[in-house]
């Protein structure tokens, strides 16, 4: 059988029978999906890869990266749209992939959605592990955690003081995971404070830190191109061309989320016309917020701030060390944004969990992942695995590795959604299709070439590790998930 066979739209919609007799009702507005993107949108991307992007990448012109990272998320936004409502059935890319692409595409969609899912987690997971130290010493005024119980064993400081472990990182991991086997979730009135919030504070940090920009930080906006090496040893293109599809690269994590407005379609009132805004609404408010606070906070700080003494919590360091009179915006700033993390995290956990699930049910996976909690109707093993996996990631891998591998992954699926739209013009031109991309196949081609563009950005390494996950997939394909796919061997049993 092909490797490419696809799931028969029938047989999807018999799957989620019993969901679809439960009936996802369309009641997101235009609006209301805008907030989605925005809430999913902002998270530790923009509070942490900013300052990274700026460290080695870019300068100032870490604000032109913002833009290309946007252009890119736009024209893979639109092919998102299409492809979710063609299939009218709640899902991930995945799901809908494996009805339009086959099955082989549909695998390797689901295993990069791994590095966006859990390796995003770990990220944010490293992030809350930096704003935690913060806020015990800056907001609780205790003694911060020692370094080497909260970095990985490949990170050292400037005194020579190498990581054991990232404890806090694992921690909040396995706290929020627990979290999610139980069942418990978080009420749409306190995830909308937390979207406030860091609204809120992102708009503060806009308004007040403008009086700080000291002009002299802005004097070269593009840094002539150069190569930077960090204390890790690890060389980056900063300045120039390069030096801004880098950055563009790097803060494209910032971007992760806006796919989550996507898989709404099914509960849009007018999708043709609502899932557009929203995913385009979205990204443009993002977008002008982001380019606002990347122009604040290479304005009021110096790239040399960013490459030693701020890091993952550079915002917080920025506001101390040259807002005078406004620490109390600081210690704000570290409270939301570990409550803004831990929403963040929980997401991709929950993401994560539920990618493994239709993977299981399909047979590609072992059953234990769809294996659901007899009391809490959790899928509870998939959790624990995803638990182990993020943790390890926490604990002992550096952030900016983590940062990097979930943006190449993320940018590689977009470029197969992309593709996707194509292909599917062409195989079933008859499909009912609620949302159209513009311009097809230019947007979709323009698409992959933005994407491929950050790719290429982000340097040897990261294809490295990309090419060597994809190895790991197909080979898991093979051996395990090509014998026991229920759509090629229909006469397994459950």
């Amino acid at each position: 059988m092909s490797l490419f066979v696809k799931k028969p739209l029938s047989q999807l919609m018999a799957d989620a029978g019993d969901a679809d007799k439960k009936g996802l009702k369309r009641t997101l507005t235009a609006t209301s999906l805008v907030a989605l993107g925005i809430g999913a949108i902002i998270g530790a991307g923009l509070f942490v890869r900013t300052a990274a992007a700026a460290a080695q990448n870019a300068g100032p012109s870490v604000t032109l990266g913002f833009i290309l990272a946007a252009i890119g998320c736009a024209l893979a936004g639109l092919c998102y749209a299409e492809l979710s409502s063609s299939i009218p059935i709640a899902g991930s890319a995945y799901t809908y992939s494996y009805a339009t692409m086959g099955e082989f595409i549909a695998w390797i969609i689901g295993w990069d959605l791994v590095l966006e899912y859990a390796v995003g987690a770990a990220t944010v997971g490293i992030a809350w592990s930096e704003y935690l130290n913060n806020l015990l010493v800056n907001v609780l005024h205790w003694k911060a955690i020692a370094y080497e119980w909260c970095h990985s064993p490949f990170e050292h400081n400037v005194e020579g003081v190498h990581g054991i472990i990232n404890l806090p990182a694992l921690g909040i991991v396995t706290a929020l995971s627990l979290l999610l086997i139980r069942g418990t979730q978080e009420s749409a009135f306190v995830n909308n404070l937390i979207v406030i919030a860091k609204v809120a504070i992102v708009i503060l940090i806009i308004v007040i830190g403008w009086g700080f920009i000291n002009p002299v930080n802005h004097e070269t906006y593009i840094p002539a191109a150069t190569t930077y090496t960090d204390h890790q040893g690890i060389s980056h293109n900063f300045g120039g061309f390069w030096g801004i599809v880098g950055a563009a690269g790097v803060v494209f994590f910032a971007f992760i989320g806006f796919d989550a407005v996507s898989t709404a379609a099914q509960e849009a009132k007018n999708p043709k016309r609502d899932m557009p805004i929203g995913i385009l609404g979205s990204l443009v408010v993002c977008t002008i917020l982001y380019i606002l606070f990347a122009h604040v906070l290479t304005g009021v700080a110096t790239v040399e701030d960013f490459r030693t003494s701020g890091k993952e919590a550079s915002v917080s360091f920025v506001i101390n060390k040259y807002m005078a009179g406004y620490g109390w915006l600081g210690k704000l700033v570290t409270v939301a944004i570990l409550a803004g993390f831990s929403s963040v995290i929980l997401v991709m956990l929950l993401g994560q969990s539920r990618v493994f699930y239709s993977m299981s049910k399909d047979g590609l996976l072992p059953k234990a992942f769809s294996a659901v909690h007899p009391k809490f109707k959790t899928p509870y093993k998939a959790n624990l695995i995803i638990l182990v996996m993020v943790g390890l990631f926490a604990a002992f891998v550096p952030g900016d590795i983590v940062g990097d591998m979930t943006s190449i992954g993320t940018l590689f699926a977009f470029c197969l959604v992309c593709i996707g739209v194509i292909i599917l013009r062409k195989t079933d031109p008859d499909l009912p299709r609620q949302f159209k991309t513009p311009w097809v196949p230019l947007v979709p081609i323009l698409g992959v070439a933005a994407c491929l563009l950050m790719m290429l950005g982000l340097g040897w390494t990261n294809w490295l590790r990309l090419f060597g996950w994809l190895a790991i997939g197909i080979i898991i394909y093979f051996t395990y998930s090509a014998k026991n796919s229920k759509l090629r061997n229909p006469k397994k049993e459950d």
